[in-house]
């Protein structure tokens, strides 16, 4: 079957879709779109459900060469994105016809964009889920969680609904307000922290180290200090702040792994993970408590958006 052909691969360009769940016991991570607000939009522009399978394009390098003629959709970061040397903004839907090319260069703004197609991608679940988890060997088109290399061919098998456009105010990257806020639900050994830490940690601002990936992203800043006892490891959820021994914080994100011994500040709102897959190292950020409650309605409100 005729589909898009990579002739030149990124350095990290994966499958992705909503993720791998109810397989934590097994120590198998939870995978899955980086910055799922932006896979959902773009399935969306297509009419396709929110966590249909697409390509996770990171920091780009990425070029596909179009055997056949398709509407597809692109969100997320710019990274310079190009329809035959034509630019092509993220946010788009489009059509792209046979003997075109499809190329990504560097970031702009963002980290991530996000290619979807119609009906998603096809590839054969693993797990419940095609996506590609590089360090568990799971997920993408083999099976085998693999990066997309060149001479792979995309296909799909759906069509692409009727045209829509994103609604004002979608698609807004870290770097266009004046301060990127992350949302935390606090967690169980927050109070074990001292109190300076605790005025720190949300009062001052961190910045993104260059130690970051789909695993997780340190934050520099304030050193936060734990006075607890050592603790029995468990299980660890999308965007644990772990505090190891040097007190700058860890988020961990969707490849982290399944259970883990350092105390926590508590974790970051599914939202915010999104917002910080797409900041650039060297964003500053600043954290903000939420009560549970506030975190799961602006949760439900942004899935609300999708049907």
């Amino acid at each position: 079957m005729k589909g898009l052909i990579v002739e030149r691969a990124g350095p990290l360009t994966l499958i992705q879709d909503g993720g791998r769940f109810g397989v934590r016991h097994l120590g198998v991570t939870q995978g899955g779109a980086a910055d799922w607000v932006s896979l959902g939009w773009a399935n969306w522009l297509l009419g396709n459900a929110p966590q249909a399978p697409g390509v996770e394009i990171t920091v780009g390098g990425l070029t596909l060469y179009a055997e056949t003629s398709a509407t597809l959709a692109l969100t997320g970061a710019d990274l310079g994105a190009t329809l035959d040397d034509a630019p092509l903004a993220p946010g788009t839907r489009f059509t792209i016809t046979a003997g075109q090319r499809l190329a990504f260069e560097s970031p702009r703004a963002g980290l991530r964009a996000y290619l979807a197609f119609p009906g998603g991608l096809d590839a054969t679940p693993v797990l419940g889920s095609v996506s590609s988890t590089v360090r568990e060997s799971l997920g993408g088109l083999d099976g085998q969680g693999r990066v997309l290399d060149e001479g792979d061919c995309l296909t799909w098998a759906g069509t692409a609904g009727a045209e829509r456009t994103l609604p004002l105010g979608v698609g807004t990257l870290p770097g266009d307000e004046e301060r990127v806020m992350l949302a935390l639900v606090s967690g169980a050994q927050i109070a074990d922290f001292s109190g300076t830490s605790v005025f720190e940690a949300f009062n001052t601002p961190w910045q993104v180290d260059q130690r970051a990936d789909r695993m997780g992203v340190r934050l520099t800043g304030s050193e936060l200090r734990y006075l607890g006892e050592g603790m029995v490891s468990e299980g660890i959820p999308l965007g644990a702040v772990q505090v190891p021994a040097d007190g700058q914080p860890i988020v961990l994100l969707n490849d982290r792994q399944t259970i883990g011994g350092y105390p926590r500040l508590g974790a970051l709102t599914p939202l915010a993970c999104a917002r910080l897959a797409q900041c650039q190292p060297g964003t500053e950020v600043w954290l903000t408590p939420v009560a549970a409650g506030q975190a799961r309605n602006a949760h439900l409100r942004q899935l609300a958006c999708w049907r």
